[in-house]
Parts: structure tokens; C-alpha cells; sequence
């Protein structure tokens, strides 16, 4: 005699068969759904929840779990239903006071909050303090430089120079011209180990001091090809002898125009006068306190 409830007869429309029919053939289905509808098909057959246990290689109460879910919520009671998980032990009133003192405070004794710090001050963990402040996008640990220009022309010179790059003049040259100045002159105390199979080039760790030097460098804008020199010092003399070497290799038939920041050695009278005598040169200086304009173009076309 069998024992338990008696079970309610389990009856599927076509539409729902041709369903689970296709859940259970479908390559691409989940293995967990496949298996729930072919228990469900199992049913609908008329077969007891042992038999379609044993047909299924599942357990009886797996059976009796999916054929109830199937007639309380046909098709949708298939699915896996949401789990609650731990409740909360965060508040969103914590939540707010961590991102409030990120923003608006400083540590004392620090020059920046550390998740450390912050989780003693608030009685948080770290890892809550690293939460938070990655799902708002925090990190105190960087700071970014800026610079706004002063120059009371900036509009027109930025004007200048970007027009200078996006539209340059026919018969005409456009060289980004900058220095680099105390660059240190080493030398390794042996011979660089050239690459090797399975082994990286080697240097030793040492090395030798040679004093200084400045590079001096003029970047051609349409064509990436630099004109560049190095001499001990940084002075007006040496630009000098730069804008030689500038006009010695470009050609004779160009209007040339040079973009340079507003450093001293630019503006000196032996400069200006040199200017005079080649008038096919033509000066564009770069805002104040924005020399980077002029490197933005080039850098682009690297």
C-alpha cells in the first residue's frame, strides 16, 4: 500500500511540450534546465515520481520538487528563483559618512586617506573601505597636475598654433622646436652584453658620470622627421647655433614656421636679430604656462 499524499495529475498544453521538448534537445540549454524538463516530460507521461526518478537517475524528491514547481508556475517555476543571501551590515548612512570624509577631509599626520586609516576612523573593515571606494570611484592615493594659462592672449595663440596644425600654409614648414636641458651624460663601466637565445640584453649597474648636457630638437609636423643637436650648455648662443643647423637642412624654397615656448633664450636681441635676417622665418610662442600646446600636434602623429 503506498503511503504519502496522493499526486495531483500533472497535464501540459502543446505549446508547453513543444517547449520542453526543445529545452531538453537544445545543445546550447543549461544541463540544470534540460534535467527539469525532462522530469516535467516524465510526469506528463503519466509516470509515478519513482519511475520518473529512475528514468531521470535523480532522486524522488528532486522529482516531487520540480513536478509541484512546474504545476504551481508551469514554465516560469522552472527557473532557479532568486536567493537572499546575508542581509546588509553595511548602512547607506556608513556608506554616505565614508564617501563624505574621502571628499572633504584629511588625516592627521598624513598627506592622504589610506583604507587602513579610513577603516579605523569609521569602524569599518578595509575590505568595506575598498568596496566603497571602488564603486564610487575613489582613490585618494593620486593626485594629477594642472596648470591654467594666464596669458591674456591664450584664446588667440591657441588659436594660432592649432590653425598652424590643421591648416598649415602651402610652400611652408611647420617645425616644433624645444630643448631639453641637464641631461645627464652617462657611460656604463663595461660593455653592454648583446641579446642572446633565451637571454636579455645586459648592462652592468653601474656607471660613469660625463657632466650634462642639453638636446636641442626641432620636430618636422607633416612628416615626423626631427632635426636635433646636443651642446654642453643652454644658452642663446647654442639656440643660435640650433637655428643654423635648422636652416641648413631644410629647404631654401620654404617659408618656415617655428613653435616655440616663451622661454628667455627665445627672446633675446641676438635671436630677434637673426629673425631679421632670414624673413622667411616666422615666431609662434605658446600661451604662458601652456608649452604643451605645442607638443600635442606632434605627439598625436606618433
Amino acid at each position: 500500500m503506498a503511503l504519502g499524499r496522493p499526486l495531483q495529475d500533472l497535464e501540459i498544453t502543446i505549446e508547453e511540450r513543444e517547449k520542453l521538448i526543445l529545452l531538453v534537445r537544445r545543445p546550447k540549454t543549461a544541463q540544470a534546465m534540460a534535467l527539469r524538463a525532462k522530469i516535467v516530460l516524465s510526469c506528463a507521461q503519466g509516470l509515478k515520481n519513482e519511475e520518473a526518478a529512475e528514468k531521470c537517475d535523480v532522486s524522488r524528491a528532486t522529482v516531487g520538487k520540480w513536478r509541484e514547481r512546474f504545476r504551481l508556475f508551469r514554465l516560469e517555476g522552472l527557473l532557479d528563483e532568486p536567493r537572499p543571501g546575508a542581509p546588509r551590515s553595511i548602512t547607506d548612512t556608513q556608506v554616505e559618512q565614508v564617501v563624505t570624509k574621502t571628499l572633504e577631509t584629511m588625516p592627521k599626520h598624513a598627506t592622504h586617506w589610506s583604507t587602513r586609516l579610513m577603516a579605523k576612523q569609521t569602524d569599518l573593515s578595509q575590505t568595506a573601505i575598498v568596496r566603497i571606494w571602488r564603486t564610487f570611484g575613489l582613490q585618494p592615493h593620486r593626485v594629477e597636475n594642472f596648470k591654467l594659462s594666464k596669458d591674456p592672449q591664450f584664446v588667440e595663440k591657441v588659436r594660432d598654433i592649432v590653425g598652424l596644425y590643421l591648416n598649415p600654409p602651402e610652400r611652408a614648414m611647420v617645425l616644433c622646436v624645444d630643448e631639453k636641458s641637464q641631461i645627464q651624460a652617462l657611460n656604463r663601466t663595461q660593455p653592454m652584453l648583446p641579446l642572446a637565445p633565451g637571454l636579455p640584453a645586459r648592462q652592468t649597474h653601474d656607471y660613469e658620470r660625463h657632466g650634462v648636457t642639453s638636446l636641442f630638437a626641432a620636430l618636422d609636423v607633416a612628416s615626423g622627421v626631427t632635426i636635433s643637436s646636443c651642446y654642453r650648455r643652454h644658452r642663446h648662443q647654442e639656440f643660435l647655433r640650433f637655428l643654423d643647423e635648422i636652416d641648413d637642412n631644410v629647404p631654401n624654397d620654404l617659408e618656415i614656421h617655428l613653435v616655440m615656448d616663451n622661454y628667455a633664450t627665445h627672446k633675446v636681441a641676438a635671436v630677434r636679430r637673426w629673425l631679421l635676417r632670414h624673413p622667411r622665418y616666422h615666431i609662434h610662442f605658446t600661451p604662458t604656462s601652456a608649452s604643451a600646446l605645442g607638443k600635442s600636434r606632434p605627439v598625436a602623429l606618433g
